[in-house]
């Protein structure tokens, strides 16, 4: 018996020792991708995607999904602002990727992969080296070069004959902003930031494929995929690994963009209304006004020009959000100022109908939220002409 169990124990290692040298992946082997759900928070909003390696005869279950992130990582957040910042790719057990996305109450899909064993072979290889400390880091970007469209990446390079990534039946093409709105409530804090961060660049109409960055295009398009040389799909099985369990999601309505800003636009409408009774200017809401939008300005212009994200780029919230008001404060606080001040309030409400026709006719789609606050904004502007003209 001792001898037996000797025997069985030295097989066993010989096995371990031969796949972590070899690291062949048996005919048992199972490639499949992982979809998972929309979660509570922004950052978990588009979901996620990943590999998983399956192997019962070396007892390997594997996870490699793309898109982490280093909190450590030195000046983190200035690097993040700049499109600078490094993500890498993940290697997890799969029970503990599995436990991890149940506890967030997060669906699990998962897609089985037909693939030949030396295409199995292949994709693990692959992934097996992206995982080295040398070259796990990648430059992420939202739209082209994410935990999704790394996924796609990963199946092209390594399989001999093309995928053709057949048109869903009903499939209706979205701008990239839309597919956006779809994930998230268009009156979140979230949905606004994004809004005023993007630019107009977004606001164009994906290809069938681009949709592919957001993890559930993936889930579509690889059920629908096949291989170019043969008859074959590319998903063998597809099968629903958890379901989300419904719970009251509560929302702070009072708190929301919409309800903040529209008071905004109403304390701007109200003391501009109290202002034209009174016959009288109250600076300090001027000064406010000024700063703040020349301060958004600002950002915006540093989101354009001063980093690596192609989506900040061509952002006509310019047009509200003036980075020159900044530098007429010092107009702005006097009682009198100068002429060229008058020609350039009358400037601001040129661009906010510029504004205007820029939604208009597709552009750029502005945050829906910020409304109840331009339209006070042109108002106040239109006041402030009226008040600086009515002695001349």
């Amino acid at each position: 018996m001792t001898k037996h169990y000797f025997i069985l124990i030295i097989g066993l290692l010989f096995s371990i020792l031969t796949f972590s040298q070899t690291k062949r992946l048996s005919e048992d082997a199972e490639i499949s991708v992982l979809t998972i759900g929309q979660g509570t928070s922004l950052n978990d909003a588009f979901g996620h995607s990943a590999y998983r390696i399956k192997d019962k005869r070396f007892g390997v279950d594997i996870v490699y999904n793309y898109g982490i992130y280093d909190f450590n990582t030195p000046n983190f957040y200035l690097k993040f602002a700049q499109g600078k910042l490094n993500y890498l790719i993940g290697k997890n057990y799969y029970e503990d990727f599995y436990n991890s996305y149940v506890y967030q109450n997060r669906t699990i899909e998962e897609q089985t992969l037909n693939l030949s064993q030396t295409e199995k072979q292949q994709i693990y290889d692959y992934l097996e080296t992206n995982y080295k400390p040398e070259n796990r880091a990648y430059l992420y970007d939202f739209f082209f070069d994410n935990c999704a469209t790394r996924i796609q990446d990963v199946l092209v390079k390594n399989l001999p004959s093309e995928v053709v990534f057949n048109t869903p039946k009903d499939f209706q093409p979205e701008t990239f902003r839309t597919l956006i709105h779809n994930q998230l409530d268009t009156n979140s804090w979230g949905a606004v930031g994004i809004d005023l961060a993007l630019g107009s660049v977004i606001d164009r109409p994906a290809t069938p494929e681009e949709h592919m960055f957001l993890p559930k295009y993936i889930h579509t398009f690889f059920g629908e995929a096949s291989l170019a040389n043969s008859d074959q799909n590319l998903v063998k099985e597809s099968k629903l690994v958890y379901e989300k369990r419904e719970t009251p999601v509560s929302k702070q309505f009072l708190f929301s963009p919409y309800v903040i800003f529209s008071i905004l636009g109403l304390i701007i409408l109200g003391i501009t209304y109290s202002d034209y009774k009174k016959q009288r200017r109250t600076k300090i809401l001027d000064l406010l006004i000024f700063s703040l939008t020349g301060l958004i300005g600002v950002l915006i212009l540093f989101l354009w020009f001063a980093t690596d994200h192609e989506a900040t780029a061509q952002n006509y919230n310019l047009l509200w959000a003036f980075a020159l008001n900044l530098f007429v404060i010092g107009q702005v606080s006097k009682q009198t100022p100068k002429v060229w001040f008058v020609k350039y309030l009358k400037f601001l409400i040129i661009m906010l109908c510029l504004l205007t026709f820029h939604w208009v006719v597709g552009i750029q789609v502005f945050a829906i939220a910020l409304l109840p606050l331009l339209l006070p904004l042109g108002v106040r502007y239109v006041y402030l002409v009226w008040w600086f003209q009515k002695d001349v």
